[in-house]
């Protein structure tokens, strides 16, 4: 399959990588756009395991007001340096998590947020309506599914994309890492809704 500039410029604008990373992926992947994407994907999360351990001390905190002012946004999103906090490509991966938060509520950035209560409580819900008769590895197979479900429905880095449901947000954080060549994380997070007592808080 031959790589045209169109597709160098479609895959751009879904990962948002360097036009060098990008051709780079597409040669390696013999021009096979849907290979390319996930092996700039995996190379975003390379470098996000590779940054694991360094400090994301700077950031930007995002106000979102939605429509007519009924909702509203405040996110914070880290990065290590000013460099990249500053950055276009920072600041648009701010707005479309707002965005995310405004349409999905999450209430947990991560799996690793979710407090131990909450894990057993689902996890005993889920297991409330198996066949005890079911092999074991069964069982789990069926959970660990039941879980994810919960976790794509309630967990900001595990839930898919509201514009591109291919991709999870986690997965459009790495495509940023790629492109910066830093750490970044969600700091917290605040949803508000006028009228409502359920605001969700991540801070």
């Amino acid at each position: 399959m031959g790589i045209t500039l169109e597709t160098i410029k479609e895959l751009r604008a879904k990962t948002g990588a360097g036009i060098a990373n990008v051709k780079e992926a597409l040669e390696n992947s013999n021009g096979d756009f849907e290979k390319a994407l996930l092996i700039l994907r995996e190379k975003g999360l390379a470098k996000a395991v590779k940054r694991a351990g360094k400090r994301a001390e700077n950031g930007y905190i995002l106000s979102y007001i939605h429509g007519d002012g009924s909702l509203g946004i405040l996110l914070e999103l880290n990065s290590e340096t000013d460099f990249a906090s500053k950055s276009d490509e920072f600041r648009i991966l701010a707005k479309e998590i707002a965005l995310q938060i405004a349409a999905y509520s999450p209430e947990y950035i991560s799996v690793e947020n979710i407090p131990q209560d909450i894990v057993e409580r689902e996890t005993g819900l889920a297991k409330k309506d198996m066949d005890p008769k079911k092999p074991v590895e069964i069982v789990q197979k069926i959970l660990d599914g039941r879980m994810q479900k919960f976790y794509q429905e309630f967990v900001l880095l595990e839930q898919k994309y509201f514009k591109d449901e291919t991709k999870l947000i986690k997965d459009l954080i790495n495509d940023t890492v790629v492109v910066l060549g830093e750490k970044i994380e969600v700091g917290r997070f605040v949803r508000f809704v006028v009228g409502s007592s359920a605001t969700t808080s991540n801070i």
